[in-house]
Formats: structure tokens, sequence, C-alpha cells
């Protein structure tokens, strides 16, 4: 059974999937590669490969906006007396404690 001419155009023009094609047919993301596997199991960053991005310099008659709002203020943690900042791990398990309690 033939599907109708015009519904044969109409899935003519529907992107391919893997199930359509022969083997061998990888789509993909579209992220594209920015580095090279080792033969030891690491990853090597090319970074002529990494995308970078230049924000104009000035944007304040810019006619676009961004989807977050300018009027934002930064946010800063505070983390005094702990050397390693935010990032450390008796932070993190003493955190964890106080909210969920003692096995």
């Amino acid at each position: 059974m033939q599907p109708t001419a015009p519904l044969f155009r109409r899935i003519s023009r529907l992107a391919l999937t893997t199930k359509q094609v022969n083997g061998g047919y990888y789509k993909g993301t579209g992220s594209g590669s920015m580095g090279r596997h080792t033969k030891h199991g690491g990853y090597i960053i090319d970074y002529k490969k990494v995308r970078t991005y230049v924000v104009p310099k000035d944007l304040k008659d810019f006619k676009l906006t961004p989807f977050v709002t300018k009027t934002m203020e930064p946010l800063k943690g505070s983390f005094e007396g702990d050397p390693k900042g935010g990032l450390s791990g008796e932070r993190y398990l003493d955190r964890w404690k106080r909210e969920n309690g003692t096995d």
C-alpha cells in the first residue's frame, strides 16, 4: 500500500531518522568536537575548535534584550572562616548534617 501523492511529498520533506536509512547513518547532535581522544582514555581540548562569543562593547543602546534582567545585582557567597571557600567537603558535610540530621 502506497501513501497518496500529497502525503508522500510531505513525508519526503521531513528530517531523516536513523530508522529510515541504511546502517552507518549517524545523525549526531550538531555539537561538534572540541578536541580529540587519547589512546589512554583521556581527552585533549583543542582551543582552536572551542567556540568563543564576542560581546559588543556598548550594550546600553542595543535594541535586542537578554533573557536575564540587567537590573539584578550579582550574588556573592560568604565563606568566612573556611580557607577552602565554598568547595570545602567539610562545609558540605556540616550543612548536610544540619539539614538532614545524622543517621
